[in-house]
């Protein structure tokens, strides 16, 4: 059992930063694909990023990549998502998430296991 608590998110104008944070509980964090995903009103879940366990393989949405930064801190039992260059679509729910997943499933929401609350980010045009 994994449980998740994000922290993080608020209101920030276009084309600033926010760093999202998510706490695992757990001494098996270390074994788990990390992931971010959001969600707008209207709109289905949507992959951000994920990273693997070893921490070297990243994957990012198209829509983020140059943008957004993941990372992990297995000391710390958490892992982060850097937001840059922020814009009005980013708006959304942001949800940490966790799974033993294979590279080919890693943007497919349904393969996550344990999921957090979320937390709201707001980009103010």
């Amino acid at each position: 059992q994994v449980q998740l608590v994000e922290s993080g998110g608020g209101l920030v104008q276009a084309g600033g930063s926010l760093r999202l944070s998510c706490a695992a509980s757990g001494r098996t964090f270390s074994t788990y694909t990390m992931g971010w995903f959001r969600q707008s009103p209207g709109k289905e879940r949507e992959f951000v990023a994920a990273i693997r366990v070893t921490g070297t393989n990243i994957y990012y949405a198209n829509s983020v990549k140059g943008r957004f930064t993941i990372s992990r801190d297995s000391a710390k039992n958490t892992v982060y998502l850097q937001m840059n260059s922020l814009k009005p679509e980013d708006t959304a729910v942001y949800y940490c998430t966790a799974a033993r997943v294979t590279p080919i499933a890693i943007m497919n929401s349904g393969r996550y296991d344990y999921w957090g609350q979320g937390t709201q980010v707001t980009v103010s045009s």
